[in-house]
Formats: C-alpha cells, sequence, structure tokens
C-alpha cells in the first residue's frame, strides 16, 4: 500500500485524488491547497484528512509519496521538499518554465534517490503507446517520419495565457515529450513557425495561438508537429508514424463508437471529446497505476525528470527559432 499527500485540489487534482482512492495498493492520508474549501472537497469526497501546510504532510513517516498537481510557479519548490523528504513523488507538467530553474532544481535533489515521474500521460494513452511500439519493434519497417497534431478546443482565458509560459511551454511540450517517446532518441535539429490566426490579440502578451515545427532526430528521422489553441469540432490529438513497410496512426476518440447512415449522411459519428480529462481518462490511470507498481517494486519510473528537462529543452528551442526565424541546432 503506497500512503499519498496530494498538493494541489483543483480540477486536475480532484481527479487525481479519485484515481488514487480507486487504486487498490493506494489511499489518500492527505490534500493540502492554498485554497482550503477546495482541499476541504477532496478530502470530504475521499476520506482524506486536509493539512494546514505542505511540511506538516511531509512529516509524516506513514506518507510514502506526494502527487504535486499545483500551480506550475509551486513544483520545483514541491519537488526539492519532498525529494529531501524521502517521499517519491509524481509531478504534473512541466516542472517549471524556466529551464534554468529546472537545473538548479536537479543539482540541489541530487543524492536523495527519489523516483521521480513527470505528468506526461500521453505516453499511457493506448492508442499512443502502440504507435511507439510499431514504431520501434520493425513491424512497420525504418521509421522515417512521425507527424503530430495536436489542437485544442478553444482558447484558455487571456489572464491564464500571460503567465503560461508561452504554447510551447505549456501546451507543445506534450508533443515534444511524445515525438521523444515514439522516437526513442533526441531531436538535434528544430524549425518553429508561428502565427495569430485564432486572436491577433494574443500578440499583446507576446504569444502565437497556431504553430507549426519542422524537426531531425540523430539518426535523421523527420517529425512535424502541429498545434492549434482552437479546433472547433473538438480536442484533436493524432499520431502517426510512417515506415518503409507501412504506417500506423492513433486517431481521435469519440464518446462512443458508434457509426450512423441516413438517407442525408454517411458514416457519421459522435463529436470528438471537448475535454482533455475526458479524452485521456484511461491514460492518467495507467500513469498512475505504472507509478505505484513501480514505486512499491522499486523499478524506475517513467516519464523521469530527465525527460521533463528535455521536454522544456525542446519548448525553449522552438521559442528561440520562433523568435530568430533561425533553424535551432541541439546538443546532447
Amino acid at each position: 500500500m503506497l500512503n499519498f499527500a496530494l498538493f494541489g485540489a483543483g480540477r486536475i487534482g480532484k481527479m487525481h485524488a479519485q484515481n488514487i482512492q480507486a487504486f487498490g495498493q493506494s489511499n489518500l492520508k492527505y490534500v493540502f491547497d492554498v485554497y482550503a474549501p477546495a482541499a476541504e472537497a477532496v478530502a470530504e469526497a475521499t476520506g482524506a484528512k486536509v493539512v494546514a501546510s505542505v511540511d506538516e504532510a511531509l512529516a509524516d513517516p506513514e506518507v510514502d509519496a506526494v502527487l504535486i498537481a499545483t500551480s506550475t510557479d509551486t513544483h520545483v519548490d514541491l519537488i526539492i521538499k519532498a525529494a529531501k523528504a524521502g517521499k517519491a513523488i509524481l509531478c504534473e507538467k512541466p516542472i517549471d518554465l524556466d529551464t534554468a530553474t529546472v537545473n538548479a532544481c536537479l543539482e540541489e535533489i541530487q543524492g536523495c534517490n527519489v523516483p521521480i515521474q513527470i505528468g506526461f500521460n500521453r505516453r499511457y494513452d493506448p492508442s499512443h503507446a502502440a504507435v511507439a511500439k510499431a514504431a520501434q519493434d520493425g513491424s512497420i519497417g525504418k521509421l522515417e517520419q512521425i507527424i503530430i497534431t495536436s489542437r485544442d478546443p478553444g482558447m484558455a482565458p487571456v489572464e491564464y495565457l500571460k503567465s503560461s509560459g508561452g504554447i510551447f511551454r505549456d501546451m507543445v511540450i506534450h508533443d515534444f515529450d511524445m515525438a521523444r517517446f515514439v522516437l526513442n532518441e533526441e531531436v538535434v535539429e528544430l524549425q518553429a513557425f508561428g502565427g495569430a490566426m485564432v486572436d491577433e490579440k494574443i500578440t499583446e502578451i507576446g504569444d502565437v495561438d497556431s504553430v507549426m515545427l519542422i524537426m531531425k532526430s540523430q539518426s535523421g528521422r523527420l517529425i512535424h508537429i502541429n498545434g492549434s489553441r482552437r479546433a472547433i469540432y473538438g480536442y484533436d490529438q493524432r499520431v502517426e508514424a510512417f515506415g518503409s513497410e507501412g504506417m500506423v496512426i492513433s486517431n481521435n476518440q469519440t464518446p462512443t463508437s458508434v457509426t450512423r447512415f441516413t438517407k442525408e449522411t454517411t458514416q457519421v459519428q459522435d463529436p470528438l471529446y471537448n475535454f482533455f480529462i475526458d479524452r485521456y481518462v484511461e491514460a492518467y490511470n495507467l500513469q498512475l497505476t505504472s507509478f505505484i507498481e513501480n514505486v512499491l517494486a522499486k523499478k524506475p519510473v517513467s516519464p523521469s525528470f530527465e525527460d521533463g528537462r528535455r521536454a522544456q529543452m525542446l519548448a525553449d528551442a522552438a521559442q528561440k527559432s520562433l523568435e530568430t526565424g533561425q533553424k535551432v541546432t541541439l546538443s546532447w
């Protein structure tokens, strides 16, 4: 049994709390949130106890692990505190918006030797994972190209976007991690293009809402990522791997697999999911399951802190390319 303390009781924290309690080998012991009513609501729903501070939860020797679902600017401080307290850590992405801060965090926790998993949950989506497997096991021959489509249903509020770190660090960072996951090697060249195609006002905060990236891996494979803050038809999430002997595609998902045929229409399906938690509900469950099982078995967790750091470095490179209009070369 793994006893958890949950830091952050917003919509993502609430989902994690439910998943922890639903799993047979885990128990949610404490909940902390700076907004006490949110912590109280999660505690009441799960039977956990509200604590007045992070330190109170970390001081309990019965707490084995922490799940960090607070705002991004608090992640590094909580990772350091939890690591020094000897707790296993599952932290929502990103580690931080600033790579120098991420590097300083890594330096600070050297020697703590605690499992740290970063919440790139899409690796655990069964369809995306099947694409990665096919790309690496030879079933589509020699891997040549990867195409990732990532489009949100609608723009987030400007107040959120102001502090999000930009589209690459906030949104496309998931796709950088997915590219590394499918490739099983590093990206060494990258060029980014972007624009304000949804709302010109986003330029007032120094951001864009639509992007395309072309990347090359260490072995010369080519990767294309396209992203948008708005897709009126729903949450558009597709991953394609193309090889010398075939292709695999992880397509969009709908609430049911029903296809309708009438006099006026053919092959009509349900609308796509419109919310990331709904689309990736199974991935979130499998992510937590993997973390719990690996911690209990004393096996490595994945995605690791280093995976989170490298995705962050790709996001930085993309931002640099967008600002300069130049290709960026990375060395690892």
